[in-house]
């Protein structure tokens, strides 16, 4: 949890901080300093899950401008003018 603090160094912490506040003063400043972990830790929590979303916002948005957008097939105009309809010339229609 403290890394390379072993119980040695986390004693000698302790009965510094004992002498520097007091005995009085100690609890007052273990709690401060576990309420200020605490806000730090849902502030971070709250900026992580923020990027997370604008991160797939993001990704939404680039996969929307990647798929093609459907159009509908334009009129297909012949040379001789006929919309793409097939028309025999010269053949009569019965």
């Amino acid at each position: 949890m403290f890394g390379s603090i072993g119980m040695p160094e986390l004693v000698i912490i302790l009965v510094i901080a004992l002498i520097i506040f007091g005995p009085r003063k100690l609890p007052e400043l273990g709690k401060s300093l576990g309420k200020s972990i605490n806000e730090f830790k849902k502030a971070s929590t709250e900026l992580q899950n923020t990027l997370e979303q604008e991160i797939k916002l993001e990704e939404q948005k680039d996969e929307k401008a990647k798929t093609p957008v459907a159009t509908p097939p334009a009129a297909v105009i012949d040379a001789d003018g006929t919309h793409g309809q097939s028309v025999s010339r010269g053949e009569s229609g019965s």
